[in-house]
């Protein structure tokens, strides 16, 4: 455990990308009770800005803080500076803030390896390895328990939609090397996850596609449509024409690439 004055170390990571909790060059610390993580995601939600404090009450107890809440948020204020050092926050009038470093915070990591990713150009193997580096640091739900929670529900339901278009990022990755196999197996997993995630699912009939299984990529197609009558959704025109090709003995590869990158 550090001192009051110890700043957080350069390696370590404050992680919301599942129960919220440090990673250390000691591996995984508990930053302590409950209300002390819940108050850490907060801090994190407001990473750089100073947040008052009486909107970190709201995010502790809502509508109906108790009498004794702005010493309860000290009292768990101290309690995290022990994990994460006596300067990472900071009280700045009647406020408080976060101090750490944008790649100490896997969420904020996560965003600039998508970004990165989506700068590759044509060059799949690197957007391929920055996708797995940013979903290495998913661990499960963001904010953990909180997850389904104010103020961490909206936050958490954008951050799981940027998880899934960065796997989709990387399945097309897969596809544009060859690797039809793998990148058929992982979705067939993930369309069960996600039915109406129709992008997906395209790139699913496209990989059995190249893969030769024709007469599986129509049984998906299928499947896709009963799933969008069932929403009362109809198929994309994207999808349509993949599905033509299905039926196309003489489709070609390389009219995937031009759907999605001409």
């Amino acid at each position: 455990m550090r001192s009051e004055g110890e700043f957080v170390h350069e390696t370590d990571l404050i992680r919301v990308l599942g129960p919220i909790d440090l990673m250390t060059a000691a591996g995984e610390t508990s930053v302590g009770s409950a209300m002390s993580r819940r108050l850490l995601g907060a801090l994190v939600l407001g990473a750089g800005r100073a947040i008052p404090i009486s909107r970190l009450q709201w995010s502790l107890w809502g509508d109906h803080p108790p009498t004794s809440a702005d010493s309860s948020i000290q009292t768990y204020v101290s309690r995290l500076r022990r994990h994460l050092g006596g300067d990472v926050i900071v009280r700045v009038d009647h406020s408080y803030q976060l101090h750490a470093a944008r790649e100490q915070i896997d969420a904020i990591r996560f965003e600039e390896l998508v970004t990165l990713a989506t700068e590759t150009g044509d060059d799949a193997e690197s957007r391929r390895s920055i996708c797995h580096e940013a979903l290495a640091l998913w661990r499960g739900d963001p904010f953990g328990e909180f997850v389904d929670e104010e103020p961490f529900r909206l936050e958490a339901k954008r951050l799981d939609r940027l998880r899934i278009s960065v796997i989709e990022l990387a399945l097309e990755s897969e596809l544009e090397l060859g690797h039809t196999e793998i990148a058929a197996a992982e979705l067939e997993s993930i369309t069960e996850e996600y039915p109406y995630r129709e992008r997906l699912w395209y790139l699913l009939i496209e990989a059995l596609l190249r893969d030769g299984q024709r007469v599986k990529a129509l049984r998906v197609g299928q499947r896709l449509r009963e799933h969008l009558r069932a929403a009362g959704l109809e198929p994309s025109h994207e999808l349509r024409d993949l599905e033509a090709r299905v039926f196309d003995e003489r489709d070609q590869p390389a009219a995937f690439d031009s759907v999605y990158h001409g």
